[in-house]
């Protein structure tokens, strides 16, 4: 089994954090409706992509009835619509939909991860259960040979995007890095930190968050992996 494949399956069978636990699989049990001839995935939802991937996005958590049900990380909610359909423009995949794990959706050059890994209630985890999950990025962030930026989705994801980067001792000095929507702050290891609203519906439904914000951030991306400014 591959260092990729190890960590995953660690997250998948993590219960270290009861009130997420007990969160998930009531949600996997009841369902939604909708989805009522679903069989939730009802566990942490593992990282997608792969290691050699140069990008790293890090979001908040799954989605009760999108992760939580799909088994794949921004699959089968609107959050994950507008995720994917922006990282189809900017040629990060190969389709701009995700529905479920095996719809053949394939990344490029990127690997997606999320701050905490179990869907939590009312989308808000404890800053104990998002300590749980803090070493799981930090693995991921050291076994990424290719790494060479990461975008964080919501300030939650950017807090532990700059936890990591602290630890790593990766923050330049004397150098002020704020939450902000299309902020692009370098880092010492030649890295680079981007943020972005998260892609929640409250988001884009509102237009705080739009489709020509995000393609044209994920540009900027692409143009700093590519090793242009």
């Amino acid at each position: 089994m591959s260092e990729w494949e190890t960590l995953n399956a660690e997250i998948v069978a993590c219960r270290q954090c009861p009130r997420l636990v007990a969160y998930r699989e009531q949600i996997a049990h009841t369902r939604r409706a909708a989805f009522r001839d679903w069989n939730y995935w009802g566990k942490p939802v593992p990282n997608f992509g792969d290691l050699q991937a140069k990008l790293l996005i890090v979001g908040l958590a799954p989605a009760a009835h999108g992760g939580n049900r799909t088994g794949r990380i921004f699959t089968g909610d609107a959050s994950g619509d507008f995720l994917f359909d922006a990282l189809y423009r900017t040629g990060f995949c190969n389709q701009p939909t995700s529905t479920h794990r095996d719809d053949g959706l394939v990344l490029y050059e990127v690997a997606i991860t999320a701050a905490v890994h179990c869907a939590p209630p009312d989308n808000k985890p404890t800053r104990e259960e998002q300590a749980m999950c803090f070493p799981y990025l930090v693995r991921l962030y050291r076994m990424m040979p290719n790494l060479r930026g990461l975008l964080a989705l919501g300030r939650l994801a950017f807090e532990a995007c700059l936890q990591l980067a602290k630890q790593e001792n990766c923050l330049i000095p004397d150098r002020r890095y704020t939450f902000q929507h299309g902020a692009i702050y370098d880092l010492r290891d030649g890295k680079f930190l981007a943020s972005s609203y998260h892609p929640s519906a409250r988001n884009t439904y509102t237009k705080l968050l739009t489709t020509e914000m995000m393609t044209a951030l994920l540009q900027r991306v692409r143009e700093r992996l590519e090793g242009q400014r």
